[in-house]
């Protein structure tokens, strides 16, 4: 997330919270894609973390960005933290480790996702190549501690630092070491809503495994495929998970403000600063009850940042974020979109991918989300290996983009982006295992290689 809202029109009532949700609701023509996707900074010039301070820091980078660009800059205590563009709706933004972050505009087709891309890279390697940055496409840092991570100079990440490790054991290495690519998309309804949440957080698992890219921690192997996804399991179960409630009666917009208002806050801002309020609810806050701003009522701004700071498998806001795939090369990173926008933006690839799903028990769904960051496609539910039905929901979200028709100057649909995903099914192996096969063949036991192959 680029930048903390700012919205301060006090709230009354909780059918403002629902309503908040609800203006995500469009017409179908106005469905839109948003690509999120982090990379790793690090020296070109023996593979190390890249501080923010100093004339080859991140801030640097930053700044030299905002040259090129002419976005606005986002500062906090005099530190540029990000930048955002005014017109199109695009963000680049920090995450703790300094994971550069970009958020893209809301864009109609994944080939517009693909040139955005292409642009942004383009841009990116124009200003960091000289400053003797590079960017690695993984899902975790795979040779460095947490205690050589640097710290960015943004007050939630101090506030979220210290609450971790009340909550879990692996928070930190989520804040610190982790990258991720994810998907937004649209809903045209409160009822389509529900159904895409329901089918996309039944199969998420299924775009772990296609994703699963980060096998290695401080240098070696760490016996899981996607350990960011296994360290997603122990960063702060009050926050996360794959959300059984979603798949009950009566769920919908309500339901979700319910879950809201009791899942514990990080902090509230006010002007510049960050009031830490780790703990508490936003119901007690909603109720005039936070210790540290007592008797003082939410804002809008505060309901739009605690619902940023919610990290389920599946997180809604006014779109739908799917979130549980590992961080990837380029060249991977449009088949994320492509793979869940021909599922849900379809309405026959919707109904088939509900109808593979739509028997499991929670503790089926729970069961699968637990294995595959071990397992990969080899995990299991029922009688069923995720490898087959990861085949299936591929051949549905090949149909959905076909009838989609969105045709690029070449002549192609979108199914084009999806054929890294075709790949692996082809092979049979996740991306973490290619790299692992490379680990005890060319690479010769070390992680090194990763800096040249896995870079953007």
């Amino acid at each position: 997330m680029a930048r903390d809202q700012i919205d301060m029109t006090p709230l009354q009532s909780r059918d403002e919270l629902v309503a908040w949700l609800e203006a995500g609701v469009k017409p179908r023509h106005q469905f839109r894609i948003g690509t999120e996707h982090e990379k790793t900074p690090f020296t070109l010039q023996g593979h190390r973390p890249v501080p923010y301070q100093g004339v080859n820091g991140i801030g640097a980078l930053l700044d030299g960005m905002q040259l090129l660009l002419g976005w606005e800059p986002i500062v906090e205590r005099g530190n540029i933290i990000g930048l955002y563009d005014v017109t199109g709706g695009g963000a680049i933004s920090l995450e703790p480790g300094g994971q550069f972050e970009l958020s893209g505009a809301p864009v109609e087709t994944i080939h517009q996702t693909h040139s955005e891309l292409m642009a942004h890279l383009a841009q990116v390697r124009e200003v960091a190549t000289p400053l003797g940055i590079g960017f690695l496409g993984l899902g975790l840092t795979p040779s460095w501690s947490r205690a050589e991570i640097p710290v960015m100079p943004k007050g939630r990440y101090g506030i979220m630092t210290n609450y971790m490790p009340k909550v879990g054991t692996l928070g930190l290495d989520m804040m610190y070491r982790t990258c991720t690519v994810q998907t937004n998309l649209d809903f045209s309804s409160e009822a389509d809503m529900v159904k895409k949440l329901r089918v996309s957080l039944a199969l998420q698992p299924v775009a772990t495994a296609f994703f699963a890219n980060s096998p290695f921690t401080e240098g070696k192997p760490n016996g899981f495929l996607s350990f960011r996804s296994e360290i997603w399991r122990d960063t702060d179960a009050a926050r996360s998970g794959m959300l059984p409630f979603a798949f009950e009666d009566g769920m919908g917009f309500e339901r979700w403000v319910d879950y809201a208002l009791d899942v514990p806050m990080y902090f509230v801002k006010r002007g510049d600063a960050y009031i830490d309020v780790a703990g508490s609810s936003f119901r007690d806050f909603f109720e005039g009850k936070n210790d540290k701003l007592p008797g003082e009522k939410p804002t809008l701004s505060d309901w739009a940042n605690h619902l940023s700071t919610i990290f389920p498998e599946v997180r809604l806001k006014r779109y739908l974020e799917m979130r549980g795939a590992d961080g990837v090369p380029w060249g991977r990173l449009p088949a994320l979109p492509a793979f869940w926008v021909g599922l849900l933006y379809d309405d026959a690839s919707l109904d088939a991918a509900w109808q593979i799903v739509k028997d499991w028990s929670a503790a089926d769904r729970q069961a699968l989300r637990d294995q595959v960051p071990k397992l990969g496609f080899k995990a299991r539910i029922g009688d069923r290996y995720l490898f087959e039905i990861a085949k299936e929901c591929l051949a549905l979200a090949h149909a959905g983009l076909r009838r989609r028709a969105r045709i690029d100057q070449d002549g192609r649909d979108e199914s084009r982006y999806l054929e890294p995903l075709d790949r692996a099914i082809e092979s049979g192996k996740t991306p973490a295992e290619t790299m692992l096969d490379l680990f005890h063949g060319a690479w010769q036991g070390s992680v090194d290689p990763a800096y040249d192959a896995y870079a953007f």
